[in-house]
Formats: structure tokens, sequence, C-alpha cells
């Protein structure tokens, strides 16, 4: 490569000159060949000359400036008029698309539009516009994307005025799809029936809302539904909790006996084993209930696996819903009831390995997206920024 490109980061210009102090400036000509903009033509003819003032990347921690000779032509095979285009350099732009990018990355990393204005000697609404012009042409490049054929589902606080807003993740690929305002049928259903290529969406992994189930049946025909593992194992565990501070209230309120009752019994030390193995003597009725808990959660975080071993926790699965529902315990009853309910979907996951945890993490970008933006009011500019900074 060049020394002149590599000291300007643009290929196929000569430096002239470097002088000045502060700011710095550097003379510069475009050596590349010249085609007209409206029909690519060769016969050109050259007419008058200017001289295009453009702010660069700093050079030694000082602003720089080019001085870039241009041309006005004439086409001879159109018969058209037009100022010389240069690559790297749009169309009466003040600046390089470097330094534009530049700014970006400097906004993108955490400073704020008035430090980096100050710093760049540039105005606030300046970097605020070159940022929003770059985060348009990123997600432009995303504009026709298909739905992908792993789809994630789940919602997430947006402001107070305006509510939740619903993020559909590729699971597959980790990265935001897209985000859509609201997360009821009403509100979702005009967005979800504009989507590309929903007939190729494989498995949707979602929680257990009985909205995002019915909107799946009804746009994705072809899609798997998966109810979200951690979700699950989360409403075993709360209602089990319930239960157990409904029949013993005084050892509910122990931290300690919390901390040991709601672990995995493979995350339990000896010690602590002992421990409940003394309680659930005093208690035998809690220690039916835990085994069954600790039952369900055992077969729950299970992936992967073949159908016949599919079928054999698929009875089991039934036969511990059939115990929940004639414990007499409203928690467990409600609980026995639930998983009846999305049977189906919690057979699909033993099958699969993908959940909605990519989702979540998302999920605490978007807030830090939110937080160092000092809010947002208007959600085409939330969503914009998601898109752009989540893929």
């Amino acid at each position: 490569m060049p020394r002149d490109s590599i000291i300007l980061g643009m290929s196929n210009y000569r430096i002239h000159r470097i002088y000045g102090g502060n700011p710095v400036l550097i003379d510069i000509s475009y050596q590349g060949s010249v085609l007209c903009p409206f029909c690519n033509g060769k016969q050109i003819r050259a007419k008058s000359k200017y001289i295009r003032r453009l702010r660069h990347y700093n050079y030694g921690n000082r602003p720089c400036f080019l001085l870039l000779q241009g041309r006005k032509y004439l086409c001879k095979e159109c018969n058209k008029y037009f100022n010389q285009r240069f690559p790297g350099i749009l169309p009466r732009r003040r600046c390089t698309e470097i330094y534009r990018r530049y700014i970006f990355a400097n906004h993108n990393d955490g400073i704020c539009s008035k430090t980096l204005a100050e710093r760049e000697n540039i105005g606030s609404a300046t970097v605020e516009r070159w940022y929003h012009d770059l985060l348009k042409k990123k997600v432009s490049e995303s504009k026709n994307d298909q739905c992908p054929e792993i789809l994630g589902i789940d919602e997430h606080f947006f402001t107070r005025k305006k509510g939740y807003a619903t993020t559909f993740c590729d699971l597959k690929h980790r990265k935001v799809y897209d985000i859509t305002l609201g997360r009821s049928q009403k509100s979702l259903a005009k967005y979800m029936e504009q989507l590309k290529g929903k007939e190729n969406v494989k498995m949707v992994c979602i929680d257990l809302s009985r909205t995002y189930r019915s909107l799946v049946k009804k746009h994705f025909p072809n899609a798997a539904i998966v109810a979200d593992r951690f979700h699950v194992i989360r409403l075993v565990n709360h209602h089990f909790l319930k239960a157990w501070k409904v029949l013993d209230p005084v050892a509910g309120k122990s931290r300690g006996m919390l901390s040991l009752m709601r672990r995995h019994e493979k995350n339990l030390k000896p010690e602590q084993k002992e421990k409940l193995k003394k309680y659930f003597k005093i208690r035998p009725e809690i220690g039916i209930i835990y085994d069954v808990k600790q039952e369900l959660c055992m077969m729950l975080i299970k992936k992967t696996c073949c159908e016949k071993t599919c079928r054999e926790m698929i009875a089991w699965l039934i036969e511990d819903i059939r115990l929940l529902k004639d414990s007499l315990i409203d928690n467990l009853v409600t609980l026995g009831n639930t998983l009846e309910e999305w049977i189906e979907e919690i057979a699909c996951m033993w099958r699969y390995t993908k959940n909605n945890g990519i989702t979540e993490g998302y999920h605490n970008k978007m807030k830090m997206i939110v937080r160092r933006a000092f809010g947002f009011r208007n959600f085409e500019n939330y969503r914009l920024r998601v898109r752009a900074l989540c893929t």
C-alpha cells in the first residue's frame, strides 16, 4: 500500500504537502479515474476547478483538515454537468467518512455528545446526526432479512407511558432480529402479519405465555413451540417454596433454610444434605414434596434426549403432575395444572438445547443502551439503536 494511502486511510489519493500547526492542513489530490455519475460515461470534458476543505481524523492529537482539489466536468455522452465524486467522501459533506466513523465509535463507546463536541470543536447536534445516520446505514444492510430458523420471543419493559416491548431474537446466530412495541395479541397481530419468511421458522422458544403461544401457532405454522427451560424451573421452585412456607411458616422465614430448599440437590454439600435430612425427619410431609420437586427439576434440565428417552420422561412427568394435583395444597395443585397445560412444549424442550438465555442477555444490553442515552421517548429511535448494536 502506498505511503499516502497509509497516512490518509483512503486509497488513490496523493499528498502534496503538510503544513500548519493547529489545525494541520494537508493538500491532496485524487489520482483515480473519473466517470460520469449519471451514465458512467468516460468521455468527459474538464471545466472549472474548486477546493474542498474537509475535516479528517486528528493528526498528532491536533485537528486535521484536507484541502482536496476537485473539478467540474461535462459528460459528452449524456450532456450533463457534474462535480467530481471522491471515494470515502460523500457529496456536499464537510468531512470524510473516516472521520464520521471515528465520531460514531467514540459516541458509541459512551462519550456523551456534549463532551465529544467540545473536544472535536463541532456541534453536539452534528454528533447526534452523524451517529443516527450511521445507525440507519448499518440497519439498512439487514432490512430485508427473512425470519430466522430458530426464534426466541420475550418481552421487556420500555417506558411507563408506552409499556412493554417484544423482542425477536435469532438464537442460532445470537443476535436480535427485531423489536416491536406491545406484548398483547392485539398489539402484535399487525406486526406478525408483515413478517417475511415465516414458513422458514422451525423452532420458537417462549416463556409460559398463552399470548405468545397463540400467536406462534397462528403465524408460524411449521415451527415447534419450545418452553424456556429457565422459566419452567423457576415456576416449579416458586410454587414449591410457597407451599413450604404455608406448611411451615417459621422455617420459611429462615434465610439459611431457604437457601438450602431452593438449590438443586446435586449442588448441596454433605453437611447441607445432612441438615435437610434431619429437618425432613421432623417434617416428613415436606420431605415428600421436596423429593417431587427435585425429581421434576432433574428432568427439566435434561437436553437433546432421544425419542425413547423422551417417552419415558413424559410418563414420569405425567405421574408427577398427578401427584401434584392430588396433594390438596393450593400452590402445588396450581403448579400441576400449569405443567399439564404446557406438557407438549415442555416435552419439546428435552429435544433442543436452545433457550431464551441469549434473549435475556440482550435485554440486559438494551438496559445499558437506554441508560447511556438517558432514556428514550421515541420508540423508533430506540428500535434503530437496538437493531444496530445488538447484532
